[in-house]
């Protein structure tokens, strides 16, 4: 069991996004009642949007865990990075995007060497750091990477989308959708289902979690009459993890398995791709789903939205999905520290 400090690690996500206006407007609301965080970011231009939106923040520079720490309720503790970002509201340029990524790799070092319980990154957008030269697909991959650039463990990140009422996991993520067969093979569901049953134990607190596993094809495949890969593919792994003790059920037709006394069947879907596993999940919770990465060596949460250009700066931006990501970390990093429980 690892003890951290009672702090979140924040990342501060695209300047130019609402990323500085979800933080500012969640503390503004909710202060007291959330857990203490700091963010990795532009203390100025963090302050800028502050009196830009009229929200009363204070904002405290700050150097360690232990300094944000000490930082009294109602004010947020910066991090300074070594990059500066422009107050632009609603302008994205591919000029943030070392800071971007500066804050991103300082949360979750910080985080790995035991300054923060965990890290939750605000939103970015893509083609801002592609054009920068950025190499990864999004950042559930790009932080797999830097989890093992730091630690030498394997890592293989595996993106959830969790709400109050659905968790949805797809195996396949930011892939186009002509693609999806030729990556989906039995040993990427059969590791991804591993991932899913062991965080679902050490993070959430499930000792059985049960697993639904949907089909790739219409109707499951309807016994190979509408497509294969249910039974040649996603049915040998589910077979897989119920030899290694796993409570996974499936394949499961994807348009029958959503409704809410399906929902009551399992804990957790694992989804063939992207939209399967998104749609449902942001159907359900689309102002306070969490972005959450699995299968890491610390604890990972994001509000399940984007940047939002079109509303940056403009107060219309609402913090319910920061704050719900928050409160995922926190209950996480709890859940983790508990007595039994073992640090991924």
């Amino acid at each position: 069991m690892v003890t951290r400090p009672s702090l979140l690690a924040v990342s501060c996500g695209d300047p130019s996004g609402i990323g500085p206006d979800i933080i500012l407007s969640a503390l503004a609301s909710a202060a007291g009642h959330l857990p203490r965080f700091a963010v990795f970011g532009d203390p100025a231009q963090m302050a800028k949007r502050a009196r830009a939106l009229g929200i009363d923040v204070p904002v405290a520079v700050v150097s360690t865990a232990q300094e944000a720490l000490a930082v009294r309720s109602g004010t947020l503790p910066v991090v300074a990075l070594s990059a500066s970002f422009a107050e632009q509201p609603g302008q994205p340029t591919p000029a943030h995007a070392p800071g971007i990524i500066e804050a991103i790799e300082r949360a979750v070092e910080a985080t790995i060497r035991g300054d923060f319980r965990a890290v939750v990154t605000a939103p970015i957008a893509k083609k801002p750091l592609y054009e920068a030269g950025f190499a990864f697909p999004g950042h559930t991959e790009f932080l797999g990477a830097l989890a093992e650039k730091i630690d030498p463990k394997r890592a293989t990140p595996v993106m959830m989308i969790a709400g109050p009422d659905l968790r949805t996991v797809p195996v396949t993520i930011h892939i186009p959708l002509a693609d999806v067969v030729g990556q989906l093979t039995r040993e990427a569901i059969e590791e991804t289902l591993m991932i899913v049953d062991a965080d679902m134990k050490t993070r959430f607190g499930l000792q059985a979690p049960r697993i639904a596993v949907a089909g790739l094809n219409p109707h499951a495949g309807e016994g190979g009459a509408l497509g294969r890969e249910d039974d040649l593919i996603i049915k040998p792994a589910i077979e897989a993890g119920r030899a290694r003790g796993l409570d996974v059920s499936g394949p499961l037709p994807a348009d029958t398995m959503f409704h809410a006394a399906a929902r009551t069947q399992y804990d957790v879907a694992v989804c063939m791709y992207h939209d399967q596993a998104l749609i449902p999940a942001k159907t359900l919770a689309f102002d306070d789903g969490v972005n959450i990465t699995l299968g890491l060596p610390f604890i990972r949460t994001s509000p399940d939205h984007g940047t939002a250009f079109d509303i940056a700066g403009t107060g219309k931006a609402r913090p319910d999905s920061f704050i719900a990501a928050l409160q995922a970390a926190d209950a996480m990093a709890q859940a983790q520290n508990r007595p039994g429980a073992s640090a991924a």
